[in-house]
């Protein structure tokens, strides 16, 4: 364990990320067949390569989440 603390977002920043990853390895998968003349992959694997843009829409609102909780706490600091 880190001393670190988590903040809010982090958890959706890790989970997209990780959802990104599978996404990116589907599409190398789908893509590879084509590229080497072979039989393409069955529908349900280009299904799964479009999980890259839902990691990416996943982080990205982690990262919201966490900018609007630092700026939460910028302005409760400000007003004390």
């Amino acid at each position: 364990m880190t001393s670190e603390t988590s903040h809010p977002g982090d958890l959706l920043v890790r989970v997209g990320a990780v959802v990104f990853l599978v996404g990116a390895v589907a599409t190398i998968a789908t893509v590879m067949p084509l590229l080497l003349g072979s039989d393409p992959l069955p529908t349900a694997a280009y299904l799964v390569s479009m999980l890259m843009g839902v990691g990416f829409a996943v982080a990205g609102a982690g990262v919201l989440r966490s900018i609007a909780a630092q700026r939460r706490q910028a302005r409760s600091a400000g007003e004390g």
